[in-house]
């Protein structure tokens, strides 16, 4: 048979474990839509789905495991992705400081929370320098081809999915937190997320050249 539909079930129950397990993705996603609200949330996310989707192709193509397969070509994804993480950290924290500056002159709190980078840009690059995620699905996807006679179609169907389940979860996330934001914009919170965020991207950080 072309696809085997008879693995489905048994990947949605994986997928979902995944996809709800917190990462870069749900902080950057819960911090861009709180502070900025629902449309840089849904930028930042197509830009992560982006990246998702160029890593699922590469792995489809069977590119994936050509990277993989030199250690030293994952070395460097591993540092570029830490690196893009300390980044972003660093510009939390420094914007953190300069809103803390501020607050102690004439500025109000709303004047403080201004636009930051290309929230597009920044899902993009948080996702595609991350070689975790491209692992991931090197090793997750195939273990879900089962019967199919032609495993291409089959991982190409099973990333379709794994990408809408994502999507759904990830929408989910930033409209909620974008329709509750009113009631976290305190000055108190929002710093206490900018603090979380910074903290969890530099401990993923670590993780990530470590592993």
């Amino acid at each position: 048979m072309l696809l085997d539909v008879g693995t489905l079930p048994a990947f949605v129950l994986a997928s979902a474990v995944v996809i709800l397990t917190p990462g870069v993705d749900t902080f950057l996603l819960l911090r861009t839509s709180v502070r900025f609200g629902p449309r840089p949330g849904v930028h930042a996310l197509a830009g992560i789905h982006t990246a998702s989707l160029i890593q699922v192709s590469v792995v489809i193509s069977g590119l994936g495991a050509l990277i993989t397969s030199r250690p030293e070509v994952l070395s460097v994804m591993k540092w570029v992705g830490a690196a893009y993480l300390v980044y972003l950290a660093i510009s939390i924290l420094r914007g953190l400081w300069l809103t803390r500056k501020e607050v102690t002159g004439s500025s109000t709190p709303e004047e403080n929370v201004r636009p930051e980078a290309n929230p597009y840009l920044r899902g993009l690059l948080s996702n595609i320098t991350n070689p975790k995620m491209l692992l991931f699905s090197l090793a997750f996807l195939p273990q879900f081809v089962g019967s199919a006679s032609n495993p291409a179609i089959q991982l190409a169907a099973l990333g379709a999915v794994f990408l809408l389940l994502a999507a759904v979860w990830e929408f989910a996330i930033v409209f909620t937190a974008s329709r509750i934001a009113d009631r976290l914009r305190r000055p108190g919170f929002r710093n206490s997320l900018d603090l979380v965020s910074a903290i969890a991207f530099l401990g993923i950080s670590v993780g990530l050249v470590a592993g």
